[in-house]
């Protein structure tokens, strides 16, 4: 940089980005947006990406800066709709390459206490990301565009993304996609989603990779089955009671369509719940344990993903450790696909927490009917003499002597105990049994 010359604009927005005082980042985070419109504007001169790694470096520290968890939610939504302010689908493209690799680079650096609003950061550049593609309609171009920049800066050997960058983004991959798409993608625009990733799994040799892709967007989607369906039937139910009010809504008296209604309201038991939910009588609410089950649910052709699944693994190229995980997943959608859906309509996230509620329910009570009966033989042995011990006392006082530790004849060792206890016990017992020998 020659001395004398005026700093380039990229830089001093992101020396403003950075700095420490709030009122300063704000400012310069308005400023931001403004040049990025009028520049993205102009026919020449776009963007590049020396410029744009400069930005996301100002954009990434001003993050780092902002503290209280609703104020960095809310910094972090506004850096990711950055993205709406380039006019062209090359400059939008430049800005997300430019933030993964900005990611990639600084993630080692990040300290624990900051981890958690990155990762909200990557949650919400990837649902502006696909916002774009929404834009466009969902265009079949403009998806193949982005999964593949998704792809290559992520999940590409070549990457060197830290394994913390590849598991959030295929965590939440599929989630994102639900809350942005699921009311408007048809199955076969969710199976050109999932593709690239079906593809990863096929020939990858990084196993954290080919885990998450199974367990996060192919398991997902087996778990998620019960839900779609039930999202599609009330699209049909809700299409059929339509068509039935439109043929029938002229020859219906009103005043017989109201002691009906009112009739059916009362004997109509209450709707059921999305799966994942309980129902309490009193109060008379919803609890819902899910928060992903409240909305409409991705919509997908089992048998295709199978098809899809079954070429690649069956190539020759694709290691045996992929293809014996994938052959697992493809018999799970053959399944769905030939009508056999799961047992259970509960998530495995919630169906998770019944069985550890009941499990250690069950634990709690087989240990209470296990002091139960050692409190009763501890009592009626408290009344008895030491002279009169059984067999089994004496060999318990013989282990407690080998263990160094003493009890009082006629009791057993609670689980716990401390040695020091054994005195006090054994000296308030002594001052019982002259009580218990005079009734």
């Amino acid at each position: 940089m020659v001395p004398g010359l005026p700093l380039p604009p990229e830089v001093q927005l992101a020396q403003r980005l950075a700095g420490n005082e709030q009122v300063m980042r704000d400012r310069a985070l308005r400023k931001l947006r403004k040049y990025i419109m009028t520049r993205s504007q102009r026919a020449t001169g776009a963007f590049n990406t020396e410029e744009m790694l400069k930005i996301w470096k100002g954009l990434f520290y001003c993050l780092w800066m902002q503290d209280k968890p609703l104020l960095q939610e809310e910094l972090g939504r506004t850096i990711a709709q950055l993205v709406h302010a380039f006019q062209t689908t090359e400059a939008q493209h430049l800005f997300l390459r430019a933030f993964w690799q900005t990611m990639i680079r600084e993630w080692m650096g990040i300290d624990l206490l900051r981890l958690d609003k990155f990762y909200l950061l990557m949650r919400l550049v990837l649902r502006e990301s696909l916002m774009t593609v929404r834009t466009r309609r969902w265009e079949e171009r403009k998806i193949e565009q982005l999964l593949e920049l998704l792809t290559t800066e992520v999940l590409h050997p070549d990457s060197q993304a830290p394994n913390g960058v590849k598991s959030h983004f295929l965590e939440v991959f599929l989630e994102e996609l639900t809350k942005v798409g699921a009311a408007e993608l048809t199955a076969d625009q969710n199976l050109q989603f999932i593709d690239p990733f079906c593809q990863i799994a096929a020939h990858t040799k990084d196993s954290l990779v080919l885990h998450k892709i199974t367990r996060c967007i192919l398991e997902a989607i087996v778990e998620q089955a019960p839900l779609a369906i039930e999202d599609l039937m009330k699209e049909v139910d809700t299409q059929s009671e339509e068509g039935e009010e439109s043929d029938g809504g002229e020859e219906s008296d009103g005043s017989e369509e109201s002691s009906e209604d009112e009739q059916d309201l009362q004997d109509t038991p209450p709707k059921r719940l999305h799966a994942g939910s309980v129902y309490r009588a009193e109060p008379k609410e919803y609890v819902w344990d899910d928060e992903e089950n409240t909305g409409p649910v991705l919509q997908f052709d089992y048998e295709a993903i199978a098809n899809r699944l079954f070429t690649l693994a069956s190539r020759q190229s694709t290691p045996s450790q992929n293809r014996k995980r994938l052959y697992r997943v493809i018999q799970k959608f053959r399944v769905l696909a030939g009508g056999t859906f799961p047992d259970d309509d509960v998530p495995e996230k919630a169906y998770k927490k019944l069985l550890g509620g009941r499990r250690e329910r069950k634990k709690r009570k087989n240990r209470l009917s296990t002091l139960q009966p050692q409190n009763e033989q501890g009592g009626s042995e408290a009344e008895a003499s030491t002279s009169d011990m059984s067999p089994g006392m004496k060999r318990s006082r013989r282990e407690d002597e080998k263990t160094g530790q003493r009890e009082p004849p006629g009791k057993k060792k609670k689980p716990g105990a401390r040695a020091k206890g054994a005195g006090v016990q054994q000296s308030a017992r002594k001052r019982k049994q002259p009580l218990q020998s005079e009734k």
